[in-house]
């Protein structure tokens, strides 16, 4: 494990602009989001929690063009990869299902897997909870284990930083004289932390009585037809932001656009919340109802992914409880769930 002083983590990412287009987590009064790295540092915040914006959004993006004028080849991209800094566990967990979906089968999506392989993640544990994390009730812990080329781990005048993938080894290897080898004392230090925040987490786990994911099994089955269904969507405006936001939804839609002579194909996010997204030709739709394209999203986390791939589709995040304006709290919901037995 190495040791980088808070200074020479600001020179190491001035050095990654020449390779890479490089996004900080920063922080607007409670407000955390990810900003293009510049000079002006003064606002970055490593630590804390999740930024708002999903991971998702540097891999999929919410619009993009898939193809020109029919053409078989791919579209080019002209930018350099993108060097995502901060990024937490409950985002990384997201991979999980993005790469179930778009890159572990026979039909691979060449976007997708070209920003898998040429991004860069420079992961952050987690210093604080907030009251919508509940990570560990997932099977998560505050701080990144897997799917980092990097993670930093803050401390009081700099960072830890752990190695994760033969990527992460080489910019150690290119940058080594930013980096010392960290001592022990440092090393308590950040397993403290991390002890900390994971009481906090767990604090929250017990203020609202949230169900393990031990209690998961079965639950959709059980209660595939109960009125809690109607009941929750009584408040829902459908407006997709529970989709958007998660970091393991992935529907999309594909449409045509032509302008004067030239045509694309665009690939656009998509939400399961909306009524015309199971519509099909003719004007037949199988959810109909609203009630049962809230049912439908959490039989697909709960239910589907766990079946197909062996993964709840859900990270404990919170961010789709701070986006419903409903206040169609997904903690709430499977309380209830775990109850109907």
């Amino acid at each position: 494990m190495y040791y980088i002083s808070q200074p020479n983590l600001l020179q190491l990412l001035a050095q990654l602009k020449e390779d890479y287009q490089v996004f900080v987590p920063v922080k607007s009064g409670e407000q955390r989001y990810y900003k293009e790295y510049t000079d002006a540092a003064g606002d970055i915040v490593i630590g804390e929690v999740r930024p708002f914006e999903p991971l998702k959004a540097f891999f999929v993006r919410a619009r993009e063009i898939v193809a020109e004028d029919f053409k078989s080849d791919i579209p080019a991209r002209t930018s350099k990869p993108l060097a995502i800094v901060g990024v937490k566990a409950c985002d990384l967990k997201g991979f999980k299902i993005q790469d179930f979906v778009f890159s572990d089968h026979d039909y691979q999506d060449p976007f997708y897997i070209n920003n898998r392989q040429t991004n860069l993640i420079i992961s952050a544990d987690c210093t604080l909870a907030i009251k919508t994390c509940f990570c560990l009730a997932l099977g998560l812990k505050p701080y990144p284990q897997e799917d980092f080329d990097l993670n930093l781990s803050p401390i009081e005048t700099g960072f830890l930083v752990e190695v994760g993938s033969e990527k992460g080894q080489l910019i150690i290897n290119k940058f080594y004289s930013l980096f010392e080898n960290a001592g022990k004392d440092l090393i308590n230090v950040k397993d403290e932390q991390r002890f900390r925040v994971i009481k906090e987490v767990e604090n929250n786990i017990k203020a609202e009585d949230i169900p393990q994911q031990d209690e998961f099994t079965g639950m959709i089955e059980r209660n595939y037809e109960a009125k809690l269904w109607e009941e929750e969507a009584k408040t829902c405006v459908e407006c997709g932001a529970c989709n958007t936001i998660c970091p393991t939804c992935h529907c999309f839609l594909l449409y045509d656009q032509k302008h004067r002579k030239r045509s694309s194909r665009l690939r656009i996010w998509d939400s399961c919340m909306l009524k015309d997204f199971a519509r099909v030709a003719g004007g037949a739709n199988p959810r109909p109802k609203l009630w049962m394209r809230l049912r439908n999203r959490f039989e697909k986390k709960f239910d589907f992914f766990p079946k197909v791939a062996r993964i709840y589709a859900c990270t404990g995040c919170g961010r789709c409880i701070w986006a419903c304006p409903a206040k169609i709290d997904i903690r709430r919901v499977l309380k209830k769930l775990t109850e109907n037995v």
